[in-house]
């Protein structure tokens, strides 16, 4: 999914995302994002799937009879 920063507003990306405008914080942007940039959102699923294990991993840990 693409979303196109519309404006910036004080500390707050406009961006429209599909057919809605959604307020994004200029600090969860990439450094030096402005007006007009393309935004790319992408899911990591090796990233993703790491989490989940140490995640497992740690309530498997807690939880031990």
């Amino acid at each position: 999914m693409n979303w196109i920063i519309d404006r910036i507003e004080k500390n707050t990306a406009v961006c429209e995302a599909g057919d809605c405008f959604i307020d994004v914080p200029l600090s969860a942007l990439p450094k030096g994002a402005s007006e007009g940039d393309v935004i790319s959102l992408s899911i990591d699923k090796e990233q993703t799937a790491d989490r989940k294990d140490k995640i497992n991993n740690l309530m498997n840990n807690l939880f031990i009879d």
